[in-house]
């Protein structure tokens, strides 16, 4: 999914709103002001996302402690319909596009039948939910599928549901197959090619930096041959511009307004400085990365003249002399011929006087 040649920046709020809209507003403005493109929100009902004794992730219970559960936790993390609604028209006030993560049906259905969003983020932990996969291709709406914790296979298989949720919708699913072989089609692949963007990413929080492993960007690309961008859990912003210079389409990042507020990813997550900070060297990579065709860039040619060399008379030569290693030598600027011509004028004549110091025509 090419969105341009701008890399597509989602700053990513999460909960780190902590249910409080008007911390969740701050952070639309913060995302604004630091130049994202889209800031991220997530939208569940805690009571369809998981089972009230299920406990909590390490990070979580080490960030929030382990006296609750996590539906506990989540249920204190919920954004209602009508929050949606004021953060939407916050984020249209600050001139940015708002995102938000489905992790139930319910949910999605609101995202896509209320809200009528125009992209659609599957985050990693649903990329074996085949059902909840397909309900999103199903929708039509281009996607961006986060990989973290999956191997090429697993990858495979939910490109395959989603190829025949966007080119199938309305044939009823009985296996895992009916869905690959949708994926084998010409329209299967011409229609992920252009809907959908594949993040690769370490689900860890914070990712230590031996695990980024950017390498796999360019794995993901050359396996299924299409865009690919990095959701980003390490700690500080070097992995996220070091990504774009492997090509990445997309970066997504958390941020939070105070990386010692209560709450599961906070402490993961950039404070406005720094996501600031990342963006800025996110644009400048995209700036630098050109087009890859080697040649004489426009600014370089005035330095091109002085820097290189020309072939010049080591003394004054008539009209008819032989060229020799006597009479010429290389000097600056490279206003006359080559040097990469030497041997060619060892074996000619002058055809005119020069003086020392001319420039060999």
């Amino acid at each position: 999914m090419a969105f341009d040649d701008r890399v597509l920046v989602i700053a990513e709020a999460g909960v780190n709103h902590n249910g409080d809209l008007a911390l969740a507003k701050e952070l639309v403005a913060a995302a604004s002001e630091a130049d994202a493109d889209i800031v991220k929100f997530q939208t569940f009902k805690a009571k369809d996302l998981v089972t009230k004794n299920a406990e909590k992730a390490t990070y979580q219970k080490e960030n929030c402690g382990a006296n609750e559960t996590q539906f506990e936790m989540l249920k204190k993390l919920e954004l209602n319909e009508e929050m949606h609604f004021e953060i939407i028209e916050c984020c249209n006030k600050h001139n940015i596009q708002f995102l938000s993560t489905a992790f139930d049906l319910t949910s999605l259905k609101f995202l896509t039948n209320e809200i009528n969003l125009d992209l659609l983020k599957l985050p990693s932990g649903e990329i074996t939910n085949g059902p909840f996969i397909h309900e999103h291709a199903k929708t039509g709406t281009k996607i961006i599928l986060s990989t973290g914790m999956a191997n090429l296979g697993e990858i495979e298989a939910a490109l395959a549901v989603i190829a025949h949720g966007y080119i199938r919708a309305e044939e009823k699913v009985t296996s895992l197959d009916q869905c690959y072989n949708a994926l084998a089609t010409a329209e299967g692949y011409r229609t992920l090619k252009d809907k959908v963007t594949l993040l690769h990413c370490t689900s860890s929080y914070p990712a230590p930096i031996e695990s980024v492993n950017l390498r796999a960007i360019d794995t993901l690309n050359k396996a299924f041959g299409l865009d690919v961008g990095y959701s980003d859990h390490t700690e500080g912003i070097i992995a996220s511009i070091a990504a774009v210079a492997r090509n990445c389409s997309v970066i997504e990042k958390h941020f939070t307004l105070d990386k010692n507020l209560p709450g599961p990813d906070h402490k993961a997550s950039l404070d406005p400085k720094e996501l600031g900070e990342m963006i800025s060297g996110i644009r400048a990579v995209s700036r630098m990365m050109g087009n890859g065709v080697k040649l004489a860039n426009e600014i370089e040619l005035s330095t091109k003249i002085v820097a290189r060399k020309s072939v010049v008379a080591k003394k004054a030569i008539s009209a008819g002399d032989k060229f020799s290693a006597d009479n010429l030598t290389i000097k600056r600027p490279g206003t006359g011929a080559s040097p990469m011509k030497w041997w060619k004028l060892l074996n000619s004549s002058a055809t005119r006087n020069y003086d020392k110091d001319d420039a060999i025509d």
